[in-house]
């Protein structure tokens, strides 16, 4: 299923694409945006896995807004301008659609995503920006997740070996999509773990693997949201 979000300076390309999108199977407009402000106040929090973003928008352009969702979102262009064709491949982008649009065109870019999607999906690496670049990590390789205390837009990605390494700019929802759902929980709003990493499972609290202060071992608090979904994985 992909759920897009619209993001276009004129309303009329909106209705128009949201109208497209509504006569192809598997297609979901979760939200329409006229403003690139808004839109990446907003992003974040919805429920989506595709942008489409219109390149030449006042104030802002849809490749500057690429630079910054690229890394937790899959992206397809749409211009009027064939100018920009090189620019938008360089983000690894979807598919880059000329206006006007037609609906056999916008099929075969949702086919595409679609592919990126599920193979994304079945992957045991993840690739993001971080602090060192693009960065290829294998999740098999990854004990523990948490919000970083100096940005909370960035997550903190803990290695086996300790290492630690920032992702930018993504959210734990788009995170989690990408993480194998067997290897990885969601603990409480800021921390995630990799099951492999748990030593022990209380009613409240977790102990890891994962060495602290003192030669003590890390212990993490259970959010009452999280209680089911752990208590069912260690009960199948």
């Amino acid at each position: 299923m992909i759920k897009c979000v619209i993001l276009d300076d004129e309303l009329l390309a909106i209705s128009y694409l949201k109208l497209l999108c509504e006569q192809i199977d598997d297609v979901e407009v979760v939200k329409a945006f006229n403003d690139p402000k808004i839109f990446l106040n907003e992003i974040d929090t919805l429920d989506c896995n595709l942008c489409i973003l219109d390149i030449e928008m006042p104030g802002m352009t849809g490749l500057q807004v690429a630079e910054i969702i690229s890394g937790s979102k899959k992206i397809i262009f749409t211009t009027a301008y064939k100018e920009y064709a090189a620019e938008a491949f360089d983000l690894n982008v979807v598919d880059y659609v000329r206006k006007p649009i037609k609906k056999e065109r916008l099929i075969q870019a949702f086919e595409k995503a679609k592919e990126q999607i599920n193979a994304v999906q079945k992957k045991t690496f993840i690739e993001w920006n971080s602090n060192i670049g693009k960065t290829v990590i294998l999740t098999e390789q990854i004990a523990y997740i948490k919000t970083s205390e100096i940005d909370s837009r960035d997550k903190d990605i803990i290695l086996n070996d300790g290492t630690t390494i920032v992702l930018k700019n993504l959210n734990f929802k788009s995170l989690l999509e990408m993480l194998p759902a067997k290897d990885f929980a969601q603990v409480n709003k800021k921390e995630i773990i990799a099951l492999s990493s748990i030593k022990a499972l209380g009613t409240s609290e977790i102990i890891t693997t994962i060495s602290a202060e003192d030669d003590h071992f890390l212990k993490l608090q259970i959010g009452d949201a999280y209680k089911s979904s752990l208590m069912e994985w260690f009960t199948k």
